[in-house]
């Protein structure tokens, strides 16, 4: 019988928890390999860049002072960047709880108990949920990926996409609780978003990217208050835009092309 889309891999292989644990362990380094792209992949060094952005990579990704471009990513994760990757990758065949001590391997403090109840406190539900983690909802999951990169006591924190395949009520909750966590704890975050709306929410500062260049960047006050930004991104258009011809001519008409 085949497999439901939603159940986890191997839940159903027979593995103990033990076994489980064990070849988390194995692939630890492999887990910090998956592939994420463009700017947060290129920072990560996991990406393989397409042939026509190579100019663009012949600079320095400088933090903290050092170089980090060319380095290992577990090396990178230790120096203080943790991603929080498009559509979570969690474990799915291991708890939550698992999940966030995975999250702190790096680490060989005495204090990894503790900082799970800190992400126990920013997501509550998260405690209630002692199954395994593929059966979460999407919007638990996200909230398990944001947990697990905390756990790692990172400097700074890459997230991409983190509202795909969510509620915007979930939106709202998951990207109020990132606001909290980056005023209460002072970890930065390089947030990579389409939805315009949600991001300008929580951001201080926003860059606009049209074909893999900056074109526009500023507070996210200022960005709200743009006209080509209400109109493109944030649908503030009103009976301005009369027809589906004039926005398919959005690239004539923005101001900054």
């Amino acid at each position: 019988m085949a497999k439901s889309p939603g159940a986890p891999p191997n839940a159903n292989s027979g593995e103990t928890k033990a076994q489980i644990l064990e070849r988390a362990e194995r692939e630890k380094v492999k887990f910090l390999r998956l592939q994420f792209t463009d700017i947060l992949g290129t920072i990560k060094n996991v990406e393989i860049p397409d042939r026509q952005f190579e100019d663009a990579l012949n600079g320095e990704i400088m933090f903290d002072g050092e170089r980090i471009n060319g380095i290992d990513p577990d090396k990178i994760v230790r120096r203080g960047i943790f991603q929080v990757m498009e559509g979570r990758r969690i474990i799915a065949d291991m708890t939550s709880l698992e999940n966030l001590r995975l999250g702190a391997f790096t680490r060989s403090d005495n204090e990894v108990g503790a900082d799970i109840d800190m992400v126990f406190n920013y997501f509550p539900r998260l405690k209630e949920r002692t199954g395994l983690a593929g059966y979460l909802s999407g919007g638990e999951q996200q909230m398990l990926a944001i947990g697990r990169a905390l756990m790692a006591r990172p400097k700074m924190i890459l997230m991409d996409e983190p509202s795909m395949g969510l509620s915007p009520l979930l939106v709202k909750e998951v990207f109020a609780i990132i606001k909290k966590i980056n005023r209460d704890l002072g970890v930065t975050i390089l947030l990579v978003e389409q939805n315009a709306r949600a991001a300008l929410s929580v951001a201080s500062h926003g860059y606009i990217m049209e074909q893999g260049k900056v074109v526009l960047d500023g507070s996210a006050d200022e960005l709200r208050d743009n006209v080509d930004v209400k109109e493109f991104y944030l649908g503030g258009a009103g009976d301005q835009r009369k027809s589906f011809k004039n926005l398919k001519s959005f690239k004539r008409r923005k101001r900054w092309l």
